[in-house]
Order: structure tokens, then sequence, then C-alpha cells
């Protein structure tokens, strides 16, 4: 592990003496684990010269591997002392937000009953993405375009939850409100609410539907409050796609519509993703449970559709 520390130090500061500042080693126990690793390989990892040094090929092939040793290695010190010190298993979870208020807490409820404490952390889906790639999150809901691809790697399973249909949000007074389904094309000179970040699943997936009619959506604001979308669409600001998940119990003066479209209807694909090497029990406990929420969701919208 030393000997993996020192590589990953080497590359982030450029030379062994920062190196070793930054181990809080000497410099000859950098050098001493440095070369214990280059006879392991039989070859040099890192170029020494007067400006410092810099990993070779081989160094920089070994270094991702490296890091994600000490990744788990992290994480299962993390784990095992919890529960060793305090006799509790702890499970770092993340969430967005529509998910973490109607998906997750039964979940959470389960896993407390089970002796199982939970840390969250809240965020859009980039964060949570960042959150599983350097091990800090053991499991998140995540959302994405159905068939995208999220590029989490070997070292995650991901569990699908739900589709979660795209929904019209209209003011009461708008010229479509009447329809039972909403042609797109009808909304080309319309003003949107759109995300935050317009590489958002919903927004890219709006933005493909409209250009099948030669169009673009017109952002007039962004944001990633659906209370907020929800108030400006209410106060005739714009329209905007909302995920059926979003809506909650719709706001009285709002109206919610399908969209009319020659294909599938649009929809984002809720899913929850946990890192293969965490504690297998909580984790799977954890699967299990939203996915009995996931389906309790899916029929109460059957039996109570969104729009209307």
């Amino acid at each position: 592990m030393r000997h993996l520390q020192v590589l990953r130090a080497i590359s982030q500061a450029g030379s062994l003496a920062a190196a070793a500042r930054l181990l809080h080693y000497a410099q000859p126990t950098v050098t001493h684990h440095l070369m214990a690793l280059e006879a392991h390989f039989g070859a040099r990892l890192v170029q020494r010269g007067p400006r410092g040094a810099v990993l070779t090929e081989l160094g920089e092939t070994l270094l991702p591997h490296a890091e994600a040793v000490l990744s788990r290695l992290q994480l299962a010190d993390r784990e095992v002392r919890g529960l060793a010190e305090r006799g509790i298993r702890t499970l770092h979870i993340g969430t967005f937000p529509t998910a973490g208020a109607l998906l997750l807490p039964p979940a959470v409820k389960a896993l407390h009953q089970q002796g199982v404490h939970v840390s969250l952390t809240e965020g859009e889906l980039p964060v949570l993405l960042r959150g599983l790639r350097s091990r800090e999150l053991q499991a998140a809901l995540v959302f994405s375009q159905p068939d995208d691809y999220l590029d989490l790697g070997d070292d995650f399973e991901l569990h699908a939850l739900l589709t979660d249909p795209l929904l019209l949000a209209m003011p009461q007074g708008h010229r479509c409100a009447h329809l039972d389904r909403v042609p797109l094309q009808e909304l080309r000179d319309e003003d949107w609410v759109g995300a935050a970040d317009p590489r958002d699943p919903c927004d890219r997936l709006l933005a493909w539907a409209c250009a099948q009619h030669d169009f673009e959506p017109a952002h007039i604001m962004r944001t990633d409050d659906y209370a907020v979308v929800q108030g400006f669409v209410a106060a005739g600001t714009g329209i905007a796609l909302v995920p059926r998940l979003a809506l909650g119990a719709a706001r009285e003066d709002i109206v919610v519509r399908p969209l009319d479209l020659e294909g599938p209807d649009l929809a984002r694909e809720i899913s929850v993703a946990v890192l293969r090497s965490t504690a297998a029990s909580s984790a799977q406990d954890l699967v299990k449970a939203l996915i009995r929420q996931a389906a309790h969701i899916t029929a109460q919208w059957s039996r109570a559709p969104g729009e209307g």
C-alpha cells in the first residue's frame, strides 16, 4: 500500500521531495518505496530529472490501478472501523432531490430498523457520479435517458427501478390546456423553463424531440428546483417538461399533460448504482427496499395518473 501511495504522491506533487512532504515521510523513505515498486515490476516507473519527477508510460499505466486499490482500502478501513468502534454498519448513499423525497425514505427506514446507519449526500447527477467514482459514495440514485450509458465501469452494479415519464406543465389558461395530449409542434413558439444544466437528460430529450419537428426550444429561465419550475409555469412565465416523480401533487393553477409524439413517450430511467466492494448485505437490503418502493410508486401512477 505504501508503494502505491508513493507513486500517487509523486504523480500529484511532481518530485520525490514534494511527495515526501505530502506524505509526511523522509525523502529516503519515498526513494526506498519507489525503488521497491520498480524492482517488483522490473521497470522504471518514474523519470527523475533536475526539474522534478514524472511518471513514465508504465507508471501512468499503473497509476489508475493504484488509485483504485487505495480507494477500496480507504473504504474498507472506514467500514470496518465504524463497525468495530461503534458497532454500526454505515452506508454512504447519494440521491438527487426528487428521488430523495419519494423513493429513498422508506428504504432508509428499513435500513435503520436493521441497525444500518445511513450517511446521505444530496446533489444533481454530476455530483453523484463524481461521488461514486471517488468512492465517497457506496450507492446512489441516478437517472439517465433510456439506453444512455452512465460510464461507471465494472466496479458498480446498476439496478433499474422505474421509468419516470416526462410531462408537459402549462398554466391553466394555456391554449393547449383543453387537450388530452399536446402535439409538440404546437409548442414551437413557446418559452420554456429548463434545467440549470443544459446537458440534463430531460433537456436533452426535449431538444431531441423538438429537432424532429425542425425547431429548438427557447429557454427563458433555468432552475433545478421543480417547485420553482411549477411556480413560474403557474405565473405564465413559460412551460416546462417535468418528470412525473418531481410533480408530487401538482398545483391547482397548472395543467399537466403528456406530449403527443409519433414515437415513444419521453421519459428518464431511474436506477440505483451500488459499489460492488461495499458491504454486501446492507447494499442488497437497500436495493430490495428501493425496488419495493419503486413498484409502489408505479402502481400509484397507474391508479391516479399525473395528467390532469
